[in-house]
């Protein structure tokens, strides 16, 4: 198809295939609570919200810290692990496996997207990858981890940085998009 011949047609767009786990009920019921709990920030106790994650299916471990203002897109889909840090105004958008092993700090603004559409098609479909975070990786403030991504043990994406591909154990990344600029230690 040349150039002169694409064009998206929205109308065409079709996920019906995608479906996140979950009955109507249920999804209605998380919204309410994220927007009550999560995105309000009308719970400062972390063990409270780890507890209300634990009850929507989340896997979250010990000594989690879970900040204000955070928006969890389906916590059936979310594995935490040990002392995980979640700042304010964080963004879990997992509409696929979002894995945090233990240690993993997601600092201010951050933001997990797990999904994205496919430009190259006019009925821009859906495209779903999960995203894994190992152990003592570092997500900085205002940064975005996409689709698919793993970064490995202790990597780091520096502030407002775009991670669109795997980040090395003990990698510092940074830019748009992330390359690798030095090592942690």
């Amino acid at each position: 198809m040349s150039p002169s011949q694409f064009q998206v047609d929205l109308s065409r767009f079709d996920n019906s295939w995608y479906h996140p786990g979950r009955s109507k009920i249920w999804l209605v019921l998380w919204y309410l609570t994220n927007e009550i709990f999560f995105r309000s920030g009308l719970l400062p106790v972390s063990s409270l919200k780890c507890w209300i994650l634990r009850c929507f299916g989340a896997k979250v471990g010990k000594g989690v810290v879970i900040k204000p203002h955070v928006n969890i897109k389906y916590p059936w889909k979310l594995v935490v692990g040990d002392h995980c840090w979640i700042g304010e105004n964080v963004w879990i958008d997992n509409l696929a496996e979002v894995v945090m092993e233990s240690n993993v700090c997601l600092s201010q603004g951050a933001m997990l997207l797990t999904g994205n559409h496919n430009f190259r098609l006019p009925t821009f479909d859906l495209m779903v990858k999960p995203i894994s975070l190992r152990n003592g990786v570092w997500i900085g403030a205002q940064a975005i981890v996409c689709p698919g991504v793993t970064a490995d043990s202790h990597a780091v994406l520096t502030v407002g940085s775009v991670a669109t591909k795997d980040l090395e154990a003990f990698g510092i990344y940074s830019g748009n998009p992330a390359q690798k600029i030095k090592n942690r230690w």
